[in-house]
C-alpha cells in the first residue's frame, strides 16, 4: 500500500450531488478516493449546482427513492461497508430513511466489533438559522443516537444538545450533553471562533488568537464522561460551499488510518473505537485524525483563495443593479473549492495545529 493511502475502505456515502463544483457528495466522494478508499455514492438531491449561487436547478429524493437505491444494494450483496457517511438529506423523511440504512448495516455487522461506523454529520442550518424544515430537527434527533460520530457546527450543537454555546463553559456542556443525551461515542464541533464567546469578550484575548477557528472534539470514558481536546487554526477570509463536507471525508479517512495504526492494535476490533480510559485527549486517534483533517484543509483553502483572487482580478467587477446579480454570482463561482489540482495536501498533510486537552470547566 503506498505511503499516501489509508488502510483499505469500503464507503457508503449518503449525501447530496451537484454538477457543478465540489459540495456534497460531489467533494466527499472524491477526497476519499484520493485517499484509497472506494466510495458507493447515494445522492439524495440532483441539483445543477449549490444553493449559494441562490438559484439552481434539479430534483430531491425521495425517501422511498433512497430506500429502493438501498435495497438494490442488498438484493446483490453489496452491502460490505466498513463506513457510512451520511451528510444532507432533504426532508423528515429522506433522514429517516438513512437512519433505517445505518442501523440495518449495524445489524449486518453486530457479530463483528468495530467492522462497521457510521460517521453523521447533521446538516440543518449554520449561523443562527435553519435551511431545512422544522420537521428534520426532531428526525436528527431520533436517529443520532445510533451513529458512532457526530460532526454538528456550532449551531446545529446547540439545537441537538439544547445549550446555547456563549461561553467557554457552556461549549463544553454542550458537547457533554451530546455524549450523554444520545449515547453517542464520538463528537466533533467543527467550528467555533472562541474570541466571540465570553469570557473573551468582556476580556478580549490577544490579537493572535482573534483570528482563530477552534475544533472541539471528544471520546467518551467508559463511564460516559467526555475526553475533550481542541485544535486552533488561522481563521481564513473568505466563505467556501462545501467544507463541512471536506471535512467530513477527510475524518472518515483519517479515523480508520488512525484507529488502524494506533499502539492498541485490539481498537480496531472495538465497538465504535472507543479508546481505553488510559488514553488522554490529546492522544485519541480522534484528535490524531482530525490534525490531519485540518492540516489538509487549510492548505487546499489557502491555494482556493489564491485562485480566486487571480480569477476576480481577471474577470473585474462591473455596476448597475442587474450587474449586481452578476457580480455575486462571479464571487460565488470565483470561491468554488480547488480541489482536484490540489489533491497531494489531502494525501500528504503537514500538520501545524496540534490537539491540546481541553482546560475549560466541564
Amino acid at each position: 500500500m503506498s505511503a499516501d493511502l489509508v488502510p483499505e475502505t469500503s464507503v457508503l456515502a449518503i449525501a447530496s450531488h451537484v454538477v457543478y463544483g465540489h459540495v456534497g457528495n460531489k467533494m466527499a466522494t472524491l477526497v476519499m478516493q484520493s485517499l484509497g478508499c472506494e466510495v458507493a455514492a447515494l445522492n439524495t438531491v440532483h441539483f445543477s449546482n449549490h444553493t449559494g449561487y441562490r438559484q439552481f436547478r434539479g430534483t430531491r429524493a425521495t425517501a422511498e427513492e433512497i430506500r429502493n437505491l438501498y435495497e438494490g444494494l442488498c438484493l446483490n450483496y453489496l452491502t460490505d461497508f466498513d463506513v457510512m457517511l451520511s451528510g444532507y438529506a432533504p426532508s423528515a423523511a429522506a433522514v429517516e430513511a438513512v437512519g433505517t440504512i445505518g442501523q440495518d448495516l449495524q445489524r449486518k455487522a453486530a457479530d463483528r466489533p468495530g467492522s462497521f461506523f457510521w460517521v453523521l454529520d447533521p446538516v440543518m442550518g449554520d449561523q443562527g438559522r435553519l435551511y431545512v424544515n422544522d420537521d428534520v430537527v426532531p428526525a436528527y434527533k431520533s436517529v443520532i443516537q445510533y451513529a458512532d460520530l457526530i460532526l454538528p457546527n456550532q449551531f446545529e450543537a446547540e439545537v441537538l444538545s439544547g445549550v446555547q454555546i456563549t461561553s467557554l463553559s457552556t461549549l463544553a456542556q454542550a458537547i457533554t450533553t451530546l455524549h450523554a443525551t444520545y449515547n453517542v461515542p464520538h463528537v466533533i464541533i467543527t467550528s467555533v471562533q472562541l474570541s466571540k464567546l465570553s469570557p473573551f469578550q468582556e476580556n478580549p484575548s490577544p490579537p493572535s488568537t482573534q483570528n482563530l477557528l477552534t475544533v472541539i472534539g471528544s471520546t467518551t470514558r467508559s463511564n460516559g464522561t467526555p475526553r475533550l481536546f481542541r485544535i486552533d487554526v488561522p481563521a481564513l477570509d473568505c466563505f467556501f460551499s462545501g467544507t463541512g463536507d471536506m471535512f467530513a471525508a477527510l475524518t472518515v479517512a483519517r479515523l480508520r488510518e488512525a484507529v488502524f495504526s494506533d499502539p492498541d492494535s485490539n481498537l480496531r476490533n472495538t465497538k465504535s473505537w472507543v479508546s481505553a480510559d488510559e488514553v488522554s485527549p490529546a492522544e485519541l486517534p480522534l484528535a490524531k485524525a482530525t490534525e490531519k483533517v485540518l492540516a489538509s484543509m487549510h492548505d487546499v483553502l489557502g491555494k482556493t483563495i489564491e485562485a480566486r483572487d487571480k480569477e476576480l482580478a481577471s474577470t473585474g467587477a462591473s455596476g448597475g443593479d442587474e450587474d449586481a446579480k452578476r457580480e455575486h454570482l462571479r464571487r460565488t463561482k470565483a470561491a468554488e473549492i480547488r480541489l482536484v489540482r490540489n489533491v497531494r495536501f489531502l494525501r500528504q498533510p503537514t500538520v501545524e495545529f496540534k490537539a491540546k486537552e481541553w482546560e475549560g470547566n466541564l
